[in-house]
């Protein structure tokens, strides 16, 4: 079996695995991180967001052949005490309520307002179209994002 040399979090790992294994089961079986989840399998609701050299992917449709020696970020590298504006404003607005797509929301949130600090609310819609919420919490998503953005540009919540 091949192996594979991966940047996870700020961490090198040697992984063997098939080429067309998906990242995420490599995340999650192979590392042990197990925040980013399994949702559909075909890139469509967004549940298994990680970060690839800063931008949102998903890793349920990404074989682990096609991103050795890349930088990958998941929701355990975020940071190393939940203290990303993403994670803290999603506490203050109390964003979740099942819980399970909520670390593909954060990571898709975290790159948007890595790329544009203060979006409108359609610029947030857009980038976060991609990730499905079964709760409908989208107007507490929207707003973290927007208590993020503040504390991104700001300083302040």
């Amino acid at each position: 079996m091949p192996k594979y040399n991966l940047k996870i979090n700020n961490k090198s790992y040697t992984v063997e695995a098939e080429p067309q294994t998906p990242l995420l089961w490599v995340i999650r079986d192979e590392v042990g991180l197990t925040g980013t989840k399994y949702g559909c399998g075909i890139a469509q609701c967004g549940a298994c967001t990680v970060h690839l050299n800063g931008s949102a992917v998903r890793s349920c449709s990404l074989p682990v052949s096609a991103i050795a020696n890349q930088e990958i970020i998941t929701i355990e590298g975020l940071s190393n005490d939940n203290s990303h504006p993403v994670q803290k404003a999603w506490l203050e607005v109390q964003t979740p309520q099942c819980g399970y797509c909520q670390s593909g929301q954060i990571m898709s949130a975290a790159a948007l307002l890595n790329s544009n600090p203060n979006p409108n609310d359609e610029q947030i819609d857009q980038a976060m179209s991609g990730n499905i919420c079964r709760c409908g919490t989208y107007h507490r998503i929207r707003k973290a994002i927007h208590v993020a953005s503040n504390e991104i540009t700001n300083g302040s919540k």
